[in-house]
């Protein structure tokens, strides 16, 4: 609401805050009591586990997302020609879904994929499609971008790499690294499948969709609105430290790994003027640690 403060009539918009709270309220509700039908219908680990951790924050984003949109329609609660000029324009012409529809997509589906899952997320892959179709979907939205690189990109990537597993090493116990039981027990084809399309995710469509929400956005828009006129190696000081800590705490543990990441994928955007040496990057850290887990065994870094 702060942000947006020039799009809201004050003090009119003051009861989304109540409402919202009433809304999650009764809807927390339904959660337990889907979590307790869940549990009783034979399908404890999965009430226990994926459901029980991420339907509150299934429910919230929902809850969130639905006042936004009536807000923004509600003409007593906001300034209704900026509303009515903002809905004309469309969801698909907008930069800004543009560049953080697929990253949002992941983290949607990664949410319901979570919680209809155990032990172990079989859904997994769902995320490797969503983000390949929103992706395909709006490919021509990115025409302007330039997804070139070179040498500079990839070795970034190298080194971000090292320092990765140099962190994750030092910095004390890890999970458990041997093959998750439910994937080991599976049969080799779909062993073999599941790991493909996770290491495809990885590799593919998990950097493109997190720099165009990172670098390619967050970078640009702490320093204008219109952050679409900004050339790409545009940034500030507060941008750079701000969507590096973004990304960092993206990666829980590991979150000191993820801000020194963000940092370096940022310098290799930086440096050549151009989002495709940070996706290069980004793709390169990514398929080397896909190669120490399988080669390794170091399967805690999927977890």
């Amino acid at each position: 609401m702060w942000l947006f403060r020039r799009d809201y009539r004050f003090p009119h918009a003051l009861v989304l805050l109540p409402a919202g709270i009433l809304t999650l309220f009764l809807v927390n509700a339904v959660r337990i009591t889907a979590l307790i039908l869940i549990g009783s219908a034979g399908a404890p680990q999965i009430a226990l586990g994926g459901f029980h951790s991420q339907a509150g924050w299934i429910a919230f984003s929902a809850v969130a997302l639905g006042f936004s949109v009536v807000a923004s329609r509600t003409p007593w609660l906001t300034n209704l020609e900026q509303s009515d000029s903002a809905i004309q324009a469309g969801i698909w012409d907008n930069p800004t879904a543009t560049y953080l529809l697929p990253f949002l997509s992941v983290l949607a589906v990664g949410m319901i994929s979570t919680a209809a899952s155990g032990k172990f997320e079989w859904l997994y892959p769902i995320r490797f499609l969503t983000a390949g179709v929103v992706l395909l979907i709006l490919r021509k939205n990115y025409s302007a971008v330039d997804w070139r690189f070179g040498w500079f990109g990839p070795s970034i990537g190298v080194l971000v790499f090292a320092v990765w597993i140099a962190i994750d090493r030092f910095s004390g116990p890890t999970g458990d690294d041997r093959m998750p039981a439910a994937l080991a027990a599976s049969s080799v084809s779909i062993r073999a499948i599941w790991i493909v399309v996770r290491s495809l995710s990885a590799v593919v469509t998990v950097p493109i969709a997190e720099e165009l929400a990172f670098r390619g956005f967050l970078l640009r828009r702490l320093i204008s609105s219109d952050f679409e006129a900004l050339p790409p190696h545009t940034f500030t000081s507060l941008g750079l430290v701000v969507s590096s800590i973004a990304f960092g705490v993206l990666h829980g543990n590991l979150w000191l790994a993820g801000f020194l990441a963000g940092l370096s994928y940022a310098w290799a955007l930086i440096r050549r003027g151009r989002l495709g040496e940070a996706v290069a990057a980004h793709a390169t850290t990514n398929a080397l640690i896909v190669g120490y887990i399988l080669i390794f065994q170091k399967w805690h870094l999927w977890s």
